[in-house]
């Protein structure tokens, strides 16, 4: 007979299982009924073995070929911390799959074949502090597909297909602090697409196609303290891109970075560790910081010459004991010199006679370039600049009036940006079927020919922004199969281009932001069946036809601010609806009837209603927005009554600022609702003037009203949880927060506040 360890049995006695009694063992498995594992490794396992033993703790699956992981594979094995799949064949995870595995502290998915994360996929883990999903497919991330994942540390998604990250795609990490995302295909960042990250300490995006710093997009991270941008492909940082308050190591090294502005992180007066190895850099000027913290700045790998050019920055190395790395690459006596080794004295320029001279001495001494085969010779048109390893080709602002030929075949990235083309003639990209980005902003086009990307059939990103368009034909996609991002802002559309879309079956998102278009007609979307994003702020939309948005229903982001519009479109919502977000800000709607958006109710998750003169809300006007409402934003209207919140028991945001609410009997729901939620909620009284400025909750008008008993806060002693000593953002997004307190209620944890939409002020007092 055997002793069980001091730690198995209180585990035992904390689960509620008196006595373990021995399991069976799934055939082919082995199981220790000691440490509670069961590992069935590399046995061609095409399900979950359903005879594990309930008690399980640590579970290894990896190396089989399952296929599908069903809902509630795991429902017969609840007690488990650790789970392992790597290799083993899985190419779906439906919802609801782990929803059993509460204490499941660590999973691991590596090198599977997931393609998409769904919203619910991860839905159960309310325990998880390590999700590894490295070396899978994945393309497409959901967003809410981690928002069950409160506790979550770590967050490890690389070697995936990533090329695009959308606005809240890690909602409800409140605890995350190792984000890895390298050896993707990410191009482009949206700006809320981080927020809500509020304890996140490292971000790694190396290894991705990032050509700009994304710097909206990394403001929204105040707690990041290292982020990796290595190998990626940008070529320049202007001033004060680097906007980071705590950020104390920077990877830029292994970029094409030829300009890096004196600026550049100017606003990151934490940085300690900069790395600019291995760029195109030629001369650096001293760094403008706000205060002296960088310690080192790694310039190896990088052709600069030592003259005259650099000693402003060797003597501000040595005032400011910056340590630089890296070596001169001319000239020849200083060849190799390391920078640190150099004294200024010695930076010296000479004539530009000789100057050339010893440039052309060096260049004699470098070993010549290794000469490549008549038959590979690459391919590059006059004008352009064409990267081999990185597979990137720029004709930028080198006034083009005709599109280049003759571009290698395995060009990926495509930059023609600031030419003056006019018009795009049909075939005017031959032989380029790899080319995943293509660049035109600013191209002053104003034709687009039917066929004009036939053969680009690679093609991901097509930025046709800033131009003179018009309309477009319904074939001039034509050839396009793989298109997903479609950038058209800034055009001079005043007609929505319908039917140009046919032939796009895999569109994601639709960018027609900036343009003039008037009204959207029905079947406006055709063609564009998987659409998921639509952006038609600033335009001039005053009507929206009924079914409007019926072909794409799987679309989840609507972007209707700063239009014209005078109502809620209602009836233009698709019938079976997956749109989480709707935005209606800055429009002329002042009225909201009953059941406005019950169409999207079901699914809906941010509304934005704010900043349009909004008078009155029906007080059916939210009808059916339940628990699945997390954000709600209604400031900067002429509100003086709203409607009952409490069915929106999900709320994590909202924000009744600047609005004249009447202060008075009517308003007495929206008091007794103030006293139910842990929600910061800015409203205030804007009559009678007697109370204009005061928080509706500081009030005591109420207690006169006909009916009302005493308020909680006034007659009540209740245990609030400690309020934190550190200033928090007046909208708060922190899951289950509307508790009804019927009694006296426990206090909460702290936990650290996250904003789906940035405050429109600072330093403001919230209710």
């Amino acid at each position: 007979m055997f002793l069980l360890p001091t730690w198995t049995v209180m585990l035992l006695f904390f689960l509620g299982i008196r006595e373990a009694k021995p399991g069976r063992c799934p055939k082919f498995c082995m199981c220790d009924s000691i440490q509670l594992t069961v590992a069935c490794v590399k046995k061609n396992l095409t399900e979950i073995p359903p005879t594990i033993d309930e008690i399980t703790v640590k579970l290894d699956l990896r190396g089989n070929n399952i296929q599908e992981l069903p809902t509630g594979a795991f429902k017969h094995t609840p007690y488990l911390t650790h789970l392992s799949l790597q290799r083993a064949g899985i190419r779906k995870v439906r919802e609801g799959a782990f929803r059993s595995l509460g204490r499941l502290v660590f999973l691991n998915l590596a090198y599977n074949d997931i393609d998409i994360l769904y919203q619910e996929s991860f839905d159960g883990l309310s325990s998880l502090k390590q999700l590894i999903i490295d070396h899978n497919r994945i393309e497409e991330i959901q967003p809410g597909a981690f928002s069950q994942l409160g506790f979550l540390n770590l967050l490890s998604i690389t070697h995936n297909q990533l090329v695009y990250l959308p606005n809240m795609a890690f909602q409800g990490l409140q605890n995350i602090k190792w984000l890895r995302l390298s050896h993707n295909a990410l191009n482009y960042i949206d700006t809320e697409a981080f927020a809500g990250l509020f304890t996140l300490n490292r971000l790694s995006l190396d290894n991705n196609e990032l050509q700009f710093f994304p710097t909206e997009t990394m403001t929204r991270l105040p707690e990041v303290t290292r982020l990796d941008l290595s190998y990626n492909p940008m070529t320049y940082l202007g001033e004060e891109v680097v906007s980071m308050a705590k950020l104390t190591h920077l990877f830029l090294d292994h970029n094409s970075l030829q300009d890096f502005s004196s600026a550049a992180v100017l606003l990151s007066p934490k940085l300690t560790h900069l790395d600019l190895s291995h760029n195109q850099l030629r001369v650096l000027q001293p760094l403008a910081l706000g205060s002296p913290k960088l310690t080192r700045l790694n310039l190896a790998g990088n052709p600069i010459y030592c003259s005259c050019y650099l000693r402003p920055l060797r003597e501000w190395a040595m005032q400011e004991r910056v340590r630089l790395g890296g070596t001169c690459s001319g000239p020849p006596h200083l060849s190799d010199e390391s920078f640190d080794a150099v004294q200024p004295a010695d930076l010296r320029c000479q004539s530009q006679e000789a100057m050339l001279k010893a440039e052309l001495e060096e260049q004699r001494r470098l070993p010549p370039p290794p000469t490549t085969p008549p038959g590979d010779k690459v391919k590059c048109p006059d004008n352009c600049v064409c990267e081999t390893e990185n597979h990137h080709a720029s004709c930028e602002k080198q006034g083009h009036t005709k599109v280049p030929r003759g571009f290698s075949p395995d060009t990926r990235l495509l930059d023609l940006r600031d030419n003056h083309f006019h018009y795009i003639a049909s075939n005017s990209f031959p032989g380029l079927p790899e080319v995943v980005s293509l660049h035109l902003q600013r191209c002053k086009i104003h034709e687009l020919e039917v066929g004009a990307f036939n053969g680009m059939k690679g093609l991901v990103y097509l930025y046709l922004s800033e131009n003179h368009l018009t309309s477009l034909s319904p074939d001039v996609f034509k050839g396009l199969p793989q298109l997903t991002y479609l950038h058209l802002e800034k055009n001079q559309f005043k007609q929505f281009p319908k039917g140009a879309f046919t032939l796009l079956p895999g569109l994601l998102a639709l960018h027609l932001e900036d343009n003039a278009i008037t009204k959207l007609e029905t079947g406006i979307l055709t063609g564009a069946e998987k659409l998921r994003s639509v952006f038609l702020t600033k335009n001039n939309i005053t009507n929206i036809a009924p079914r409007a948005f019926d072909p794409a229903p799987d679309l989840a982001s609507l972007h209707l601010g700063n239009n014209k519009l005078k109502e809620v479109p209602t009836n233009a919502f698709p019938k079976t609806s997956s749109l989480t977000e709707l935005y209606l800000s800055h429009n002329r709607i002042r009225w909201i009837g009953a059941e406005a958006f019950l169409p999207i109710a079901t699914s809906l998750k941010h509304l934005y209603l704010n900043n349009m003169s909004l008078e009155k809300m029906s007080k059916d006007s939210l009808a059916g927005l339940g628990s699945g409402l997390q954000s709600l934003l209604l400031e900067g209207n002429h509100l003086e009554d709203v409607p009952d919140f409490s069915p929106l028991t999900g709320l994590e945001v909202i924000n009744l600022a600047e609005n004249p609410l009447l202060c008075d009997c009517p308003l007495l729901p929206l008091r007794k609702w103030l006293e139910r939620v842990n929600l910061k909620v800015r409203a205030k009284c804007g009559h009678p003037p007697e109370l204009k400025g005061q928080r509706v909750k500081d009030i005591h008008v109420f207690k006169s009203c006909p009916g009302q008993g005493p308020l909680l806060s006034q007659n009540l002693k209740i245990s609030k949880a400690p309020k934190s000593t550190k200033s928090k953002p007046a909208l708060v997004n922190a899951p289950k927060v509307i508790k009804t307190t019927k009694a006296k209620p426990k206090p909460r944890k702290n936990s650290k506040s996250h904003l789906a939409q940035k405050p429109s002020t600072k330093n403001q007092k919230a209710v």
